[in-house]
């Protein structure tokens, strides 16, 4: 089982940026704890990042017909971003999104997700763990056979 992991704008930031809501780990941490994880559960991951929306929407089509899932930050183009939403519903791979902080408990307009109507899950609030429950959530999804 292959997933991919795409973390969205400014999480290269972790570790300083708004540490109160993000905490003081990096990005570089949370992909090695996941890397961890991928081990024990038995499956890869590609972890990828960027700041560029586009170049989202092109990992997510290129994953087409590679990876059996993926784990989403989305960032703040969850709040944003139809085009994520169009190319995760035009892979139909079972897709979890994933948020270090909660963003219904902060500002107005974060409480909007437009990925996450195709998304079988959303996990957030739960910082660095809320992803390894998502992958962990996703990868038992595929095993059970489960699309999107």
């Amino acid at each position: 089982m292959h997933i991919l992991v795409l973390n969205g704008p400014n999480l290269n930031m972790l570790g300083i940026r708004e540490p109160e809501h993000y905490g003081t780990q990096t990005l570089a941490d949370l992909e090695n704890m996941l890397h961890e994880e991928a081990v024990r559960l038995g499956i890869t991951i590609e972890c990828c990042q960027s700041n560029h929306e586009g170049d989202l929407v092109d990992k997510i089509q290129a994953a087409y017909g590679k990876a059996d899932g993926i784990l989403i930050n989305p960032a703040a183009y969850t709040h944003t971003s139809v085009a994520l939403l169009d190319a995760v519903k035009a892979v139909s791979l079972p897709t979890v999104e994933v948020h270090i902080s909660d963003p219904d408990s902060r500002d107005e307009f974060r409480k909007i997700s437009f990925i996450r109507q195709a998304c079988i899950a959303t996990v957030k609030g739960k910082g660095f763990p809320g992803y390894l429950e998502g992958l962990q959530l996703l990868v038992k999804h595929i095993a059970c056979g489960g699309g999107r």
